[in-house]
């Protein structure tokens, strides 16, 4: 049984809430890390200080890292094609936004098109750029991205912020096609389960899931700001959620011994 902490919280300011997730499957956890480095790769892209283009340059190298482990594109593929076997009969179906559901399923057809049409070496020229190879090495140094290291990764970013974009644009459309699709696939897997109300006796909530259950995923949904969070930790066979108390970066966190409401989703 894998054990460690739930992921990175999703914040819906609107709603008042937040949402910390935890895969139960390695792929799912590669989904999600996926989705965290994009979403930190264009954040950072778009803005124009130099340390923001650093920022942008490294977590596209670890998205290169990432895809190094494994066939990724294989996997998103054969989830997008999995969704689409699941949603496609309920086109049929009473009750259903059927204009909805069918723009839906244009749009799975339309990435799966577009990530089987990228080919297999959809990130060589990433791989094979002597620019982004230097940076990669030397990032493995503490510091070693200092410009006395890399001089023309200095001359870089001091080009106009207009170029820096455009180049990191370049780059990035390469694996595109494979972020738009994982991002698709965590919204069809977050969007496939109901939220239920749970309560964890003295911050402690403990789940078997049934056999044949599917779940890869698990969110936790609480009204923000909170004095606790959930610690999760877990399998596709069962998991456990004790919450902790927040008591400042120089103390250890402890288990709350209050009762805790909070919303969970099996997906």
């Amino acid at each position: 049984m894998n054990a460690q902490a739930a992921n990175a919280p999703r914040v819906d300011e609107a709603a008042g809430t937040v949402t910390y997730e935890q895969p139960l499957a390695e792929r799912m956890r590669t989904f999600l890390r996926m989705e965290f480095l994009a979403q930190q790769a264009n954040h950072h892209s778009l803005q124009a200080s130099t340390w923001s283009s650093r920022a942008a340059i490294g977590s596209l190298l670890e998205i290169l890292t990432i895809l190094g482990r494994g066939d990724i594109r294989g996997e998103v593929l054969k989830e997008l094609e999995r969704q689409a076997a699941q949603l496609a009969p309920y086109v049929s179906r009473p009750g259903v936004d059927k204009p909805r559901l069918e723009t839906l399923l244009e749009r799975v057809s339309d990435l799966r098109a577009q990530l089987a049409d990228v080919g297999a070496h959809y990130a060589q020229p990433l791989k094979e750029s002597e620019f982004l190879s230097a940076i990669k090495h030397r990032s493995a140094i503490p510091g070693g991205t200092c410009e006395f290291d890399l001089p023309d990764f200095k001359h870089w970013l001091s080009l106009p912020y207009e170029q820096r974009v455009g180049d990191f644009q370049l780059w990035f459309r390469a694996i595109k096609p494979l972020c738009d699709s994982v991002a698709q696939v965590l919204w069809l897997t977050r969007e496939s389960a109901q939220g239920q109300p749970q309560v964890a006796r003295h911050g402690l909530f403990q789940h078997a899931l049934e056999r044949g259950t599917p779940a890869q995923l698990l969110r936790v949904t609480m009204p923000a700001p909170c004095e606790v969070y959930p610690e999760i930790s877990g399998s596709q066979h069962r998991f456990t959620i004790r919450f902790l108390n927040w008591v400042g970066i120089g103390e250890r966190p402890v288990q709350t011994g209050d009762d805790i409401s909070f919303v969970l989703a099996c997906c």
